[in-house]
């Protein structure tokens, strides 16, 4: 699932007459960025939420011309977040474990961190695995960091701690279902996850390569810097 339904406030005026997940970053649209990579690990098909500029990002999907294969969750009456956003799209997902986006993360990949997420995922223990960047060295992040990574991959969050070393960069991996026990409406799926973490079942690994959390302009022009140096 492609999470590209939100507002892209903090990217205006790029968004004032389009999605976020249409501001192009390195001569390519947000949401082509993800669109291709998940095609890189054989994905087939995706879901993708829409609200803002819904039409347009319709016809961009429509016309893309290459994998995966798109349904649209439609928010266009209610802009439900990240965790309404899954609970919406479950009937769409079917029954295998998803892959779930944001359309404003890119990053430089030195290693295979999708593959290494898929390797890392066993539903038997887990909740969610989320891939992970280093705080330092990020383009566009600058807060505090999210989680603790244990040796055995479980995360817990950062608490009273005035900072941890990585951040969540924008992609994991759950069950459809996940966010089927969340309240009617908008909800964040944060919250699930803080829970999942006390369980012990919120696992992560970390990228190996250069994140790029492209939320405003600033870091929309340093990350197309950063992607025309690695090329």
């Amino acid at each position: 699932m492609v999470l590209a339904a939100g507002l892209g406030t903090r990217m205006r005026p790029l968004t004032d007459d389009r999605p976020k997940a249409l501001v192009e970053v390195g001569g390519r649209a947000l949401i082509d960025h993800v669109l291709d990579r998940l095609a890189g690990v054989g994905v087939e098909r995706a879901v993708v939420n829409v609200h803002w500029f819904a039409e347009r990002l319709e016809r961009h999907l429509a016309a893309r011309g290459r994998g995966p294969e798109i349904a649209v969750s439609d928010e266009r009456a209610e802009l439900l977040e990240t965790g309404g956003g899954l609970k919406k799209a479950a009937p769409l997902l079917g029954g295998d474990p998803v892959f779930v986006a944001n359309i404003d993360s890119v990053w430089v990949d030195r290693g295979d961190a999708l593959n290494q997420l898929a390797r890392l995922w066993k539903p038997s223990i887990m909740d969610a695995a989320l891939l992970l960047a280093r705080r330092d060295g990020s383009i566009g992040f600058e807060g505090a960091g999210d989680v603790f990574l244990a040796d055995d991959g479980r995360l817990t969050f950062r608490g009273d701690e005035r900072t941890a070393p990585f951040a969540y960069m924008g992609v994991h991996i759950t069950r459809p279902d996940y966010a089927a026990a969340g309240p009617d409406g908008p909800f964040s799926l944060s919250g699930l996850w803080r829970e999942s973490a006390k369980a012990g079942r919120l696992f992560g690994c970390v990228l190996d390569g250069d994140w790029m959390h492209v939320g405003d302009p600033r870091a929309r022009d340093e990350a197309e810097a950063r992607l025309a140096a690695a090329s």
